[in-house]
This record gives C-alpha cells, structure tokens and sequence, in this order.
C-alpha cells in the first residue's frame, strides 16, 4: 500500500535499481582486480545532482569514492542520514550475466539486488518523491553512498568523520521489518608453540599440534557450555568457530608452531576485549596444567555488535511511518550479521535498518522484491519528512 502523501514514481524507482545492477561494483577487496565502486559512484553522483542536491566524492581508497549528498534544510529541523553500501560481492558460480537486472514475476534480478540496491533504489525513490511533492526540509537530509562494506568498511569509517547527523536510516536488506541490533564479530589467531626436532627424537620434541587440541577443546566448551545460557530476544547467542589451521615443518620434524584462525559472533553487550580474556585465561590455565604447554592469543580485526532501544526517536519516527505507510504494525528483528550501524551508532549517530525483502544474498542467484522496494521507499520518504520538519 502506498502513502497518501508521498507517492513513489515505481518505473522511476525501477530504472534507478536496474542501472545501479548493471554497474559491476565488486568489492577490490574480496577480489583481486574486480571494478570496485567508482563507476557506481560517478552514477549515483550525476543522478543526485539531477535531483538537485550538493553532492561530493569522499574518496576512501584508490578509485573508491564515497557520494555523500545533502539536501540543505532552512536549519530549525533535525538531520537525518539515509545511507547503505555500493559495493557487492563476488559473481562466481552465477549462472547467465550477474549484472543483466532482468525482471521476472515482480522480481529484479542480479548480483547486489538485494544486498543491497535494492536499499540504494529505495533511498533515491523516497528523496524523489519528497522532491516531487515540494516537500522542504527544516532539518538537512544527508544521503550516505558508501564503499567497502562487504570488507572492512572503509567507507563508513570515513563517512562519519565527515558529516554528523542527528539520525540514519540503514537501508540493509531487512525483508520489510524494522532491525534494532545486530552481532558484533571478531577474528583471533590462536597460536601453540613447541619444539622442533627429528621425527625421531621424541624425548627432544615438543608437538605444537597436539597442544593445539586443548584450544579446540575450548571452542566445543564455549559452544556446548558457556554460550548457550546468554540469549538475546533478537540475537539468541554468541558463537564461535575454528576458520582456518595451519602448522607443521615436515613429515619427519617436530611442529614448532600451530596458528589457529578462529571466529567470534558476539552480541551488542559483549567486547572483543572480553572474549580475548576468555582465551588468555584458558591459556594460562593450560600453561599450569599441560606440561610444556605454550601458546598466546591475538586479536586480528574487530567490529562491535550494535542495538538500538525501541523507543529510541528515530525508531519511534520510523515505526510510526511504517504504519501509516502500510496500515499495519512492523515487525522487529535482529541481524546476525555485521552491519556499518555499529560505526554510525560509535559515532554518536542513533541508527535503525529497514530495507527490503528477496534472496541470495551472496549466492549464485540473488533477487529483490520490487513491491518491497517501493513500499520501502514509501516508508522511508514518510520517516524523513516526520524527522526533518
């Protein structure tokens, strides 16, 4: 159901996601060569100016600019910050051409539809309608084009150096519902440290494999044990997994080391900091009690979990459209995956995630509803101009 106030241009809002679907923007990150976000940024740069708003490029990397826009509000309001990623994850394994956008049976598809330009397309359409409507905004409406998301977040990191916000709106693909927390994740190696000798000489050799079987161990106990008795009502639990492990020097040699590669996904009230110790004191208390153990931790990247209360403002503002936009209450969720809300609420900046609904994110076939595109794009305008008056 569309608003009453803000109607969405739909073959507009279409055109605008099957342009940015046909713009190969894999993250150069993820993989060597790829094209990266630049000619999707020159796009979205020339359509915001079209629209009438300031626009500049904030590069984060070679060839990898964010489009941060604004539209000047008469200063009396609140800002707002409507904001996702433009780059994508690899094509491997899609059959056809990924980037073909074709439409079948309401559904537009391609690699990023859903995750996310179908959020971008939903952004643009609701700027599109409050411009159509000669809505004017007493507060400043910031759009936020940004790259790197699918890696590091580069782009987010930059962004809110740039520009503070009083709100933002996350256009993640959240299949209609109204996300207020997410996981946090963190990735440590784990190393064992032994003694390398001849395969021969057991009495001289110290197996820096076998002693990373005790750190193994502690991944089935946080799992099985410690994990499952802290539940979220959005997140359920933390978790832990063993990503990658290396070691050895030789069939007929001793292994001086093992390196351990392991993944946490943690919730919003929990810090990486945390889950370092929980390491430490294992390894310390196995250095007691394991003779010749020795091994250490190391934190490799992190990023923290995020959550944001239900009667926050901008939560409200945002509930408040979605019923009048769709004539019904929205459901809530929390994402287990990671999302550049976390920087934006780091930064001081309340953030909430809507977007719309379809599959295959980052696999071989990949889709998004229009209808949710629109419909979200009708919410999004509503939000923006209760927000920004």
């Amino acid at each position: 159901m569309m608003p009453i106030s803000y109607a969405i241009d739909t073959a507009t809002v279409t055109q605008y996601l099957q342009q940015m679907v046909r713009i190969d923007s894999v993250n150069p990150g993820l993989v060597t060569g790829a094209a990266g976000e630049r000619a999707m940024a020159e796009w979205l740069y020339q359509v915001c100016m079209e629209m009438g708003l300031e626009v500049e490029f904030q590069e984060t990397a070679l060839n990898r600019p964010n489009v941060i826009a604004r539209w000047a509000g008469s200063g009396a309001g609140k800002s707002l910050l409507l904001t996702g990623h433009t780059d994508v994850v690899s094509v491997e394994n899609m059959p056809g051409d990924p980037f073909d956008g074709r439409i079948e049976e309401g559904k537009l598809y391609g690699r990023g539809s859903y995750d996310m330009k179908g959020g971008l397309a939903s952004i643009l359409g609701a700027v599109s309608a409050l411009k159509a409507a000669n809505f004017q905004p007493a507060g400043d409406i910031w759009l936020g084009f940004v790259t790197d998301e699918e890696y590091l977040s580069i782009g987010t990191d930059a962004l809110v150096t740039a520009i503070k916000p009083d709100a933002a709106i996350l256009t993640e693909p959240t299949d209609g519902r109204l996300c207020i927390a997410h996981k946090g994740f963190a990735w440590l190696t784990l190393t064992t440290y032994g003694k390398a000798a001849h395969g021969s000489r057991y009495m001289d050799g110290v197996d820096a494999i076998t002693h990373m079987q005790h750190l193994l161990k502690m991944i089935t106990t946080l799992e099985e044990k410690v994990f499952v008795d802290d539940l979220h009502p959005l997140l359920e639990r933390n978790s832990v997994h063993a990503s990658f492990i290396q070691g050895g020097l030789g069939l007929s040699t001793y292994p001086d080391q093992c390196s351990l590669q392991v993944e946490h996904r943690y919730l919003p009230d929990l810090q990486a900091s945390e889950i370092i110790q929980l390491w430490q004191d294992e390894i310390d208390d196995l250095a007691k009690n394991v003779p010749g153990f020795k091994a250490s931790v190391k934190l490799d990247f992190e990023r923290p979990g995020y959550e944001i209360e239900r009667d926050a403002p901008i939560v409200q503002t945002l509930h408040q459209a979605f019923n009048e936009v769709m004539q019904t209450e929205p459901d809530y969720m929390g994402m287990f995956a990671w999302l550049d809300s976390a920087i934006l609420g780091r930064a001081g900046i309340p953030t909430v995630i809507l977007g719309p609904g379809g599959a295959g994110m980052h696999s071989a076939v990949e889709y998004v509803h229009l209808q949710d595109v629109f419909d979200c794009a009708a919410i999004i305008a509503q939000a923006t101009a209760d927000w920004v008056r």
